[in-house]
């Protein structure tokens, strides 16, 4: 997949009013600080015009935001969740904003769900992936920082995490947003995902 353009369409508060755009969804969703925006910006070749906006402060994103990318999908940027400082009705608010949107029969035809490679999975991580296998909806596991890690370790920890999670090899995507690493395999496997949406089993 090549980026030819992107663009901002909306943003929704309420999971469960109208989409900005009728294209197929693809989520993207992890932790406060997991470098969310850093791989959506560097998917989509947004080095200087940055379109998602790269925090200090965790948590800082409550809402959905959508993005229009080559008039094929949206990219839809979830809420980060996990930070401490963030108060308890603030993450039930956005727990429920993102099961809801989640949930809908119209919602993402799949979900890239980023883990910091140098950190073990947390709660929120097994329950997400728990709760998209139950929704029957596609995920990816992008292992975001791998720069820090030497190749054998980086190696060894995809095979820890395909053990963990019971995923295929094919569904974890090792990923650096210092170098580019990942960026092409990422890229082929949202094409894939896509091409799957567009002709479904069957078909």
């Amino acid at each position: 997949m090549k980026i030819h353009t992107v663009e901002y369409v909306g943003t929704l508060v309420d999971p469960s009013a109208p989409f900005p755009d009728a294209l197929p969804q693809v989520a993207f969703a992890g932790r406060s600080n997991v470098g969310k925006s850093s791989l959506i910006n560097t998917i989509l070749n947004r080095t200087r015009k940055k379109i998602a906006h790269v925090s200090a402060t965790p948590g800082k994103t409550q809402a959905l935001n959508f993005f229009r990318v080559n008039d094929e999908f949206l990219l839809v940027d979830l809420p980060g969740f996990g930070f401490a400082k963030v108060p308890m009705e603030v993450k039930g608010g956005w727990k429920a904003l993102v099961e809801g949107y989640l949930a809908r029969p119209d919602g993402p035809k799949a979900v890239v769900h980023l883990l910091d490679v140098r950190r073990d999975p947390t709660p929120e991580d097994v329950q997400m992936l728990e709760y998209l296998a139950k929704l029957g909806v596609p995920a990816l596991l992008v292992l975001t920082k791998v720069d820090k890690f030497s190749k054998s370790r980086k190696i060894n920890r995809v095979r820890e995490l395909v053990k963990e999670f019971g995923l295929d090899p094919e569904q974890v995507v090792p990923f650096s947003s210092k170098t580019g690493e990942g960026r092409e395999l990422l890229l082929g496997a949202l094409s894939d995902l896509l091409a799957q949406v567009e002709s479904p089993e069957g078909a």
